[in-house]
């Protein structure tokens, strides 16, 4: 498999914080949000991609292990708002609501 994230794939991904992990997944799911609002579907479809890479990325980390189910269950609802139907009723704002008290407490752990 080819990662967009080549480098955080060949380890350094393991050595972040569960929030800066989950932050730096915010700031992908931003930027897909904010590509399509302004009609660009093609580069909102790679920013999602790109997300979809790091939230795998938490998910194989040992260290997450106790949050599986969350992580998980973020996963599934991601692919139902960006892809999908949209089943759960998601909306740009809940899913920036979801992320920004990680990337919070990520820039309080500096």
């Amino acid at each position: 498999m080819k990662y967009q994230h080549a480098e955080m794939a060949a380890g350094r991904w393991k050595k972040f914080s569960f929030f800066e992990q989950m932050a730096n997944i915010g700031i992908e799911v931003e930027r897909a949000i904010s590509w399509n609002a302004k009609g660009r579907k093609d580069y909102g479809r790679r920013a999602f991609e790109r997300a979809l890479e790091l939230l795998d990325l938490t998910i194989c980390d040992e260290k997450n292990r106790g949050r599986l189910r969350e992580l998980l269950r973020v996963r599934e609802a991601a692919v139902d708002y960006f892809i999908c139907d949209n089943e759960y009723n998601s909306n740009d704002e809940s899913w920036k609501r979801y992320f920004n008290p990680f990337l919070m407490a990520a820039r309080k752990n500096r």
